[in-house]
């Protein structure tokens, strides 16, 4: 299975180029059954990633363009009333697919940005009373437009929780903006992505990644760091026991991709910031300070000391 997750990143590195972090780090969040923020400035390749992933691994992919007049039934899906047999039928909205793909989620108001947060935690969805279970694997993958650009409204503290993480693709070097010039002279680019997975490779990695082992030494370690963050001048709110067992999963994911089957610290050490940024509230001090809370994390990372390496269970 180690070989699947090698061909779904070359196939994705067909389209997405000088990103191999952004993309390595969005296979390890898919692997744990978690869901992806990616947050940038538009046009450097956030939705163009998010469909790459849906080829690559053959899985169903529909996509919401968020706008201030979407609505919840937009996503979710509504009853229509059927008048030859006199009952209501249940029309799904594109939350029932293996991938959505949120776009610019942040444009539209917080009360349908809520309507995800069920079937982002739950996996299913509820619609007049009746409960609809969601394709497996199904995996959100939102972009936004960083807060302060025009039209955009902040997603709200418990959805972004439940992003297991924020991701930025920043932009390209000269080289690689070059080769991505040279790459859509022709054809379009994704249609060169070949399917080298199925939902069932998906779900089968899934399982490996869970049956990775985690010393208690470096579980501990993580809820340090986590726990840290509660107890810092600049932080009006830290981060949620949610972000614990996220972190725990993806460095699992990543131990799994690395082709080990136990976790070690730099596993941890390696994700924090993208596990735990997006879930911090700054105070307004900080925030006039610019301090950002990737730079508050790195400081965490300096004072908790880390444990040895286990590679076995005892």
């Amino acid at each position: 299975m180690e070989n699947k997750s090698i061909q779904i990143l070359n196939e994705i590195k067909k389209v997405i180029v000088g990103k191999d972090e952004v993309i390595t780090k969005t296979l390890m969040a898919i692997l744990a059954g978690g869901h992806v923020l990616l947050e940038d400035v538009p046009g450097v390749g956030k939705t163009t990633l998010a469909l790459a992933f849906s080829r690559a691994m053959n899985l169903s992919e529909k996509r919401v363009q968020f706008t201030p007049d979407t609505m919840a039934s937009d996503i979710i899906g509504f009853s229509v009333y059927n008048k030859a047999t006199g009952k209501f039928d249940f029309q799904p909205g594109p939350v029932f697919s293996n991938i959505l793909l949120a776009d610019e989620i942040n444009r539209t108001s917080a009360k349908t940005q809520a309507a995800l947060l069920e079937v982002m935690e739950e996996m299913h969805a509820t619609v007049d009373g009746v409960t609809y279970q969601l394709p497996d694997p199904f995996v959100c993958m939102a972009t936004q437009n960083p807060l302060g650009s025009a039209g955009t409204h902040p997603l709200p503290d418990s959805q972004l929780d439940r992003f297991m993480v924020r991701l930025s693709m920043g932009y390209p070097t000269i080289e690689n903006t070059i080769e991505i010039v040279q790459l859509r002279q022709g054809d379009d680019p994704l249609d060169h992505v070949r399917p080298v997975a199925t939902a069932e490779d998906i779900r089968s990695m899934r399982s490996a990644v869970t049956a990775v082992y985690i010393d208690e030494a470096l579980i501990r370690y993580a809820a340090e760091l986590c726990d840290r963050t509660r107890h810092l001048e600049e932080v009006e709110q830290g981060v949620s026991p949610r972000a614990v067992l996220a972190l725990v999963q993806m460095a699992k994911a990543s131990a799994y991709m690395r082709g080990r089957n136990y976790v070690v610290p730099e596993d941890i050490q390696s994700l924090y910031t993208d596990v735990c940024a997006h879930r911090l509230i700054l105070t307004p001090r900080a925030k006039i300070r610019k301090r950002s809370p990737e730079q508050i994390l790195l400081e965490v990372l300096k004072t908790v000391k880390a444990p040895a390496p286990t590679t076995r269970r005892k």
